[in-house]
């Protein structure tokens, strides 16, 4: 049985993607890792009848020790939820969660890292570095801006959103490259007219802080939950899928050392292949600028 680590198990994310895994068809052993040991304790009873309802995998609680021997150690742990305009001011504060799980994890550990953890792409950045893990193993779940896209689309088109095929790469923050001449609906090329354009980059763009100023105290649990539980599935079933994903970069749109999204095909094991898709000139341009964001605050820890 695949067994899935989720360091942060007691808080929104971390318990929306064991319960999304439970659901899944493909048997998971699940180990929750949290410091809340009392709400981590509480997901576990719950989600046992989930268990007993029929679902085809376990769950458990296990120390940050024991999470080196899962095959996928998801990183979801953060500290409290503020009101705020970038994912950035949880640099400081995270970077000691992440630096716990750099510890953690040896050189020679088979796995893969998925981080979720805010700010994604310099924390994929440090914890590849930190580890000395390949960098295809060190992975960041950004899927909800490309899923923010698709909706947007869908509201400007009058079309269903499940039914638009549409990319956001770059950076998970204000240096996110919004791919608008890649859509399709139905696998058919699409092109917004300039004001729904302009309508689908700001639903994109202002998402994040629209959301945080509702003062809810939560994150995009249902979303990140589901996601994360389909990304699992796809680095460690037998075929492989397309994702956007944060990687570190080794010259890939001409960025060197920093963790951007970009197109990835996922497979067993972490990344099977990079797809470099031409970009247009200012494109190109942000993914630059974005690499060298990412960059400056990986230096900064």
């Amino acid at each position: 049985m695949t067994r899935i680590a989720i360091v942060g198990g007691g808080g929104g994310v971390g318990s929306s993607l064991a319960f999304n895994l439970l659901l899944r068809d493909e048997p998971y052993e699940i180990a929750l890792v949290d410091g809340r040991s009392g709400m981590a304790r509480s997901h576990e009873m719950d989600l046992q009848q989930v268990v007993a309802a029929g679902a085809t995998g376990s769950i458990r609680i296990v120390g940050l020790g024991e999470a080196v021997e899962a095959d996928i150690v998801v990183i979801s742990a953060s500290v409290p939820l503020t009101v705020n305009t970038s994912r950035m001011v949880y640099l400081r504060d995270n970077a000691a969660i992440l630096a716990q799980v750099g510890r953690a994890l040896p050189r020679d550990w088979p796995g893969v890292a998925l981080v979720v953890t805010n700010p994604v792409d310099p924390f994929c950045t440090w914890l590849q570095r930190a580890t000395g893990l390949d960098r295809r193993r060190v992975l960041g779940y950004t899927a909800n801006d490309s899923l923010r896209l698709r909706t947007a689309v869908g509201e400007q088109l009058g079309v269903a959103s499940a039914g638009v095929d549409a990319w956001v790469i770059g950076e998970h923050g204000d240096g996110c490259v919004l791919l608008l001449d890649r859509i399709r609906v139905g696998g058919e090329p699409v092109t917004l007219a300039p004001e729904q354009a302009r309508a689908a980059e700001q639903f994109v763009r202002s998402w994040y802080e629209r959301h945080v100023a509702l003062d809810s105290g939560r994150s995009s649990t249902w979303t990140s939950g589901h996601g994360l539980a389909r990304m699992v599935a796809a680095l460690t079933g037998p075929g492989e899928a397309l994702w956007p994903a944060s990687v570190v970069l080794e010259g890939e749109y001409g960025v060197r050392g920093a963790a951007l999204t970009v197109p990835a095909t996922l497979a067993r094991g972490g990344v099977r292949e990079l797809h470099e898709w031409p970009l247009s000139a200012t494109q190109f341009a942000a993914m630059r600028a974005a690499g060298e964001a990412v960059r400056i605050a990986t230096a900064s820890l």
